[in-house]
């Protein structure tokens, strides 16, 4: 067993050991086994510094002395710094009943970091995207309605990149509504950073629970992990948790791709940084959708969407369009929102908005490029040309 994996083993333990006292009431017991679980975190990311979760364990061993704190108080003890073995001040003593709600808040649950939903988002309301759209109706939506029309079976495993900002979990989320199906969403980063100790066995619950779902009548499930590099980057810096958490997810992803040739059970990674990830979870993602920054005439609808409530003086919106060439979805709604908070402050700042009858004046062609002289796209031409270079090489549509 390597040192960085008994390191985080040992964190675990403690940290389940002082979570299981507190909740009983053994605050001299609990305080004991934080203050092991803060030291062992801290080790770990002094040995380890480049670990890209140390902040996130750092964060962790931060909430284990704010509770240490807390229940020192209560237990009317000296709290001792893990670190120096010198007394820590004193805080303020907090309401003892509040004690199981403060427990409660430490432990990072299953059903807490999941979102189990029909969303309410039609194919419809996805701007543009012609060419993701088709790639998700050949490898989901047409299955489902005709499952009888794939003898060969179809994709299991569909990997959305791209920058961010583009619609890649709304276009998820609309596929969930085309095939009637429930919408699983988890943050690959939550994962890693709140299951300590736990991460390999909650992605495991994560897919058994979908199987009961469709082994209970649901006819299609969708499991969208957002942030997907976070849970299945390169192994380069791996340490022991995150070696766990892959292979289960590699397991479980085989269990689906092999055995459940008749589950309508779909994965849909999300990702900005479709580079961070290797050849073995790239593979089995048979479909990897390239999602793109909005083209000309999604750009004209967007507009059209967004300035729909805003009034505007002779504005064309193909004159919009031709100005935020490579902005993404998002940046073009907050170009919009700068607009009318601009004419709004006007208002505000001749001091009519008093007058609850004034309206802030029309939206001019000049109100946009003002705005856009000092907000640039946040996607950079070098980042655009690192994903059509890894497009080239990776796509499979």
């Amino acid at each position: 067993m390597s040192a960085a994996k008994e390191l985080e083993d040992a964190a675990g333990k403690y940290a389940s050991e002082a979570i299981r006292f507190d909740s009983q009431g053994a605050r001299g017991m609990a305080i004991q086994s934080y203050q092991s679980a803060i030291s062992t975190l801290i080790k770990l990311a002094k040995i380890y510094p480049d670990y890209k979760l140390n902040k996130l364990y750092i964060d962790r061993a931060a909430t284990y002395q704010k509770r240490i704190k807390s229940l020192s108080s209560l237990h009317g003890s000296t709290m001792l710094n893990p670190q120096t073995n010198e007394p820590m001040q004193e805080v303020e003593s907090s309401n003892d009943s509040q004690s199981p709600q403060v427990v409660q808040s430490l432990k990072a649950s299953y059903d807490e970091l999941i979102l189990k939903e029909k969303p309410n988002v039609s194919w419809n309301d996805v701007i543009g995207l012609d060419v993701s759209k088709k790639a998700l109706r050949e490898s989901i939506i047409f299955p489902v309605q005709r499952p009888d029309l794939f003898p060969l079976g179809w994709p299991r495993g569909i990997l959305m990149y791209g920058p961010p900002g583009c619609g890649k979990t709304m276009l998820a989320a609309a596929t969930a509504t085309e095939i009637d199906g429930y919408f699983l969403t988890v943050d690959a980063a939550t994962i890693m950073s709140k299951w300590l100790g736990e991460a390999e066995k909650n992605v495991a619950k994560l897919f058994d629970s979908a199987r009961d779902m469709l082994n209970d009548g649901v006819q299609s499930v969708i499991i969208f992990i957002d942030e997907l590099d976070s849970l299945l980057g390169s192994r380069n810096q791996e340490v022991g948790g995150e070696i766990r958490v892959r292979n289960q997810f590699l397991k479980e992803m085989d269990g689906i791709l092999d055995k459940g040739k008749h589950l309508h059970l779909y994965i849909i990674g999300a990702t900005n940084k479709p580079w961070a990830l290797d050849w073995p979870f790239l593979r089995r993602f048979q479909r990897r959708v390239y999602i793109q920054l909005p083209d000309t005439d999604a750009r004209i609808e967007m507009f059209r969407e967004y300035t729909a409530p805003i009034k505007l003086d002779n504005v064309k919106l193909e004159d919009l369009s031709d100005l935020t060439d490579g902005y993404s979805g998002s940046d073009i709604k907050d170009v919009c929102q700068s607009v009318q908070i601009s004419v709004v402050s006007e208002l505000f700042a001749k001091g009519e908005a008093e007058n609850k009858d004034s309206k802030p004046r029309e939206i001019t062609l000049d109100d946009f490029k003002a705005i856009l002289n000092n907000k640039r796209p946040s996607v950079s031409g070098e980042m655009l040309r690192a994903y059509v270079q890894w497009s080239e090489n990776y796509k499979a549509l």
